[in-house]
């Protein structure tokens, strides 16, 4: 089933106009929500807005935006007034400049949108594709939407584009604000980290070989709920001993790791020889 827009809008690419459609990367619908229930009665409940102040439950048509400008203090806007204040839906995403594909630092990525061609521009979007693909760089652009102005990058990627919001410089914050402690790179425990990191290495990261266990395990205690079977937590399981040693626990990895293979690989040994014994015999017979 083709996959459905979530809206449109216009890459202003120098002078050419590219309509497009944006399309989500990821199902929400996977995302298990639980609704608040009358235990009484087992109906949903409903959210209401109440004043503290007047003890009372306020209706949606008595409440308006305001902005804390200090400690309980509001100013109040009315929706003529936000139109003013928010940023206005443009429809458009403005290309300002385009850097080298690598520039670009991951921890500014926030969230990513399928771009696909609207009517009339299939040429102009693998025009643009192609382009980015051919200089190795990516667009930088600004995308006015429900009231505010998004900073994207667009690329390419496979066939055609992809729009990857981003976070300004401001809403980062500095790793600085992290606290370290002092410590040394012993190189003997520095060996054994990359020893451990070369036995659990792999050369492609395929998403195929993960999967969210906890999603499946609370789809199949609902279903168990529904069927009417009672449901009850599993015996934890015991922590492992903590090793306080950095290099005994680097070698017990190591250890565990080892282990892990080798048993595989005897009894591979075991069915082979006793597959082989069973053909000789079989043949005895039949001699």
């Amino acid at each position: 089933m083709p996959s459905r827009a979530i809206g449109t809008s216009t890459i202003a690419f120098g002078l050419v106009s590219l309509p497009v459609k944006l399309y989500s990367t990821g199902e929400s619908a996977r995302r298990i929500s639980f609704n608040m229930i009358h235990k009484e009665c087992g109906t949903r409940v409903r959210q209401q807005y109440i004043c503290p102040t007047d003890d009372v439950v306020v209706p949606r048509e008595d409440i308006v935006k305001g902005y804390e400008f200090a400690k309980g203090q509001y100013v109040l806007f009315d929706d003529e007034e936000l139109k003013v204040v928010e940023a206005p839906k443009s429809d458009s995403i403005d290309i300002v400049s385009f850097v080298p594909a690598d520039r670009v630092d991951r921890l500014y990525f926030n969230k990513a949108y399928y771009l696909g061609p609207d009517k009339g521009g299939a040429r102009a979007y693998r025009l643009l594709s192609a382009a980015l693909r051919a200089t190795e760089r990516v667009a930088i652009a600004k995308h006015a939407t429900r009231g505010k102005e998004y900073l994207v990058m667009i690329r390419p990627h496979q066939d055609g584009l992809l729009m990857e919001q981003l976070y300004y410089a401001d809403e980062i914050r500095s790793f600085e604000e992290v606290p370290l402690e002092d410590g040394e790179v012993d190189e003997a425990e520095l060996k054994l980290a990359t020893q451990l990191i070369d036995q659990a290495a792999s050369d492609e990261f395929d998403p195929l070989t993960y999967k969210d266990d906890v999603y499946e395990k609370t789809l199949e205690l609902i279903e168990k709920k529904i069927a009417g079977q009672e449901i009850t937590a599993a015996p934890a399981e015991e922590s492992k001993t903590q090793i306080i040693d950095l290099m005994a626990a680097l070698k017990a990895s190591l250890a565990d790791s080892d282990a892990a293979r080798k048993p595989a690989t005897r009894a591979g040994k075991r069915t082979t020889k006793k597959s082989s014994g069973k053909s000789s015999r079989g043949k005895a017979a039949s001699g």
